[in-house]
């Protein structure tokens, strides 16, 4: 019996090596530079590591399952059981099967893992549905799993899965805040006492929770919105379930839950060169500013923390101000009511913000000054070009929420902008986006590959 496995983190790993403990053929791919399992046929493509395979495990995250399961699907056989096990939401289960009964006649499985499986291993719980299901049921129950099988239509498990986590994660989240405001109070053993005397396993359980919401954070937010948008479709309100997805965001943080900005100078520096279209992707399209807002010079590009401007139209007393208060990292994000008849920013608001350490100015307005800002290499975004100064009478508020380009931004968001245009990603959401937009861009990187091989490969092709 042969398994491909794709995906070798953690859980990845942890199931490569059960399978070969009982004796089955493994194979394994991962894009990324991570260590391979011991016993394990280390693959260079996805189509090696499916390739031959009774069973195929899709154990990449959420965001990069649906294009690899495209990848794998043209070389699964006839009998293959490709089981995705992804903690995505019932809809991308859906998508996923689809994609495999399009370029395959291989058999798909909804599978999602139920309990720890840095505890129990290859054994942990599991529910799978799908028309695979009963065939995953078999083999992962020769390795001692107990696994339900659901019947039904994919989406089925992952549903199963994600009414789980509102409860486990939720509790993962409680004891973080818990014990962490333990800790700041000076009372951290006893609260850790208080929360071990209600658990089965008692302080074991509670700490597997505690290090494994900080472990595993940026996943786990990822797969809570998910469990939201569940939620959101049972018709039920989503504020619980986003604000335990916010607080497993927090604690991936190397800070923690420490009231500091989330969008630090570290993460500002991972965003650099990251671009606004894969960053678009990665949030389904959302927090893009409207493509009348472009660079006023070709080649501008920023990644900064928003500082908050809304002004009236066609004054720009507020931006004087908001330029005194700024501090180094900021990108100002200007709310000139859309107003395309005079310009807020020139060349002389520019040299004050860039000397308080501003990375750039993103305005729902005009600028003007543009070959001088070209020159000092300062970017800038704005609706309209004019050379019309502007008022200097105010009112304006700095560092409250804005609506610019129609998307809102608050105070201490990401943004980014190049020669596409800008997005807005909030702060709270901002690690999580991150990983996604990076599997984004690996995943155009492959197809790219890909198609470049195809020409290659063609007669009369570039070589």
């Amino acid at each position: 019996m042969r398994v491909g496995i794709l995906g070798l983190g953690e859980a990845g790993t942890l199931y490569a090596a059960g399978f070969a403990e009982h004796g089955w053929e493994v194979s394994g791919f991962d894009p990324a530079d991570v260590p391979t399992p011991p016993r394990i046929e280390r693959a260079a493509t996805v189509a090696e590591a499916v390739r031959g395979c009774d069973l195929v495990l899709g154990l990449t995250g959420a965001k990069a399952a649906l294009p690899v399961a495209r990848e794998a699907a043209e070389h699964l056989g006839a009998s293959t059981v490709y089981a995705d096990m992804n903690a995505g939401a019932p809809r991308l289960k859906q998508q996923i099967a689809e994609a495999v009964g399009a370029a395959s006649t291989a058999v798909f499985a909804d599978v999602s893992v139920i309990g720890s499986v840095p505890k129990y291993r290859h054994r942990t719980a599991l529910v799978a549905s799908g028309p695979g299901a009963s065939v995953v049921a078999d083999y992962f129950g020769a390795l001692g799993a107990p696994v339900e099988d659901l019947g039904g239509e994919p989406g089925a498990a992952s549903s199963r899965k994600l009414l789980r986590s509102l409860f486990m994660k939720g509790l993962g989240a409680v004891i973080v805040e818990a014990v962490d405001a333990g800790r700041a109070a000076g009372d951290e053993q006893w609260v850790r006492e208080q929360i071990a005397g209600e658990l089965a396993d008692g302080e074991q359980t509670l700490e597997r929770l505690y290090s494994g919401t900080h472990k595993h954070g940026e996943r786990r937010a990822r797969e809570m919105s998910a469990a939201a948008e569940l939620v959101r479709d049972l018709g039920l309100d989503t504020a619980l379930a986003r604000a335990v997805g916010d607080l497993h965001a927090l604690a991936a943080r190397p800070e923690g839950l420490k009231d500091t900005t989330r969008v630090t100078p570290e993460l500002i520096a991972a965003y650099e060169g990251l671009p606004t279209a894969n960053i678009g992707d990665a949030t389904e399209r959302l927090g893009l500013l409207d493509s009348g807002i472009n660079a006023v010079w070709s080649g501008a590009r920023a990644v900064g923390r928003a500082l908050t401007v809304w002004t009236r139209a066609g004054d720009n007393k507020a931006l004087q101000e908001a330029v005194r208060v700024a501090e180094p990292g900021d990108i100002m994000v200007v709310n000139g009511e859309g107003d395309t008849s005079r310009a807020l920013v020139g060349e002389l608001i520019a040299e004050r913000a860039r000397a308080r350490g501003v990375v750039g100015i993103v305005l729902d307005g005009a600028a003007r000054d543009v070959e001088v800002l070209a020159e000092m290499g300062f970017p800038v975004w704005a609706r309209a070009v004019t050379p019309a100064g502007p008022y200097k009478f105010g009112p304006g508020r700095i560092g409250v929420p804005i609506a610019v380009g129609g998307v809102v931004c608050r105070p201490g968001d990401l943004v980014v902008g190049d020669g596409d245009g800008v997005t807005v990603v909030p702060a709270e959401d901002a690690s999580a986006v991150l990983a996604a937009a990076r599997e984004v861009e690996a995943e155009e990187a492959r197809r790219r590959a890909s198609i470049r091989a195809a020409a290659a490969a063609t007669p009369g092709g570039t070589s």
